[in-house]
């Protein structure tokens, strides 16, 4: 199951943002400077947050299509593409 991307980027941009604008109102900071801090902090924290939920789906999306794939194939088919792929070291004497 994917991961919404939108969804997630946009409620944490927003508890950064109400979190950031406390911090800056606890510290005595200027309305203006507060709310700009908080939106550029908000805006960077949705940007990485988006980016962190696309690599989790690609991820997950590999992992599927792997497991898909080894399924249709068979047990003996996948331990081969294994060997092949480096993950099981056949040969080796240490």
């Amino acid at each position: 199951m994917l991961l919404d991307v939108r969804s997630i980027a946009v409620s944490t941009a927003v508890i950064c943002f109400f979190v950031m604008s406390f911090i800056g109102w606890v510290s005595d900071l200027a309305p203006f400077v507060c709310c700009k801090r908080a939106l550029i902090g908000a805006v960077l924290v949705y940007v990485g947050a988006s980016w962190a939920v696309r690599a989790i789906n690609m991820i997950l999306l590999n992992a599927i299509a792997a497991d898909q794939v080894d399924r249709q194939d068979g047990p003996d088919l996948a331990d081969k593409r294994q060997a092949v792929l480096g993950d099981k070291n056949f040969g080796d004497t240490d």
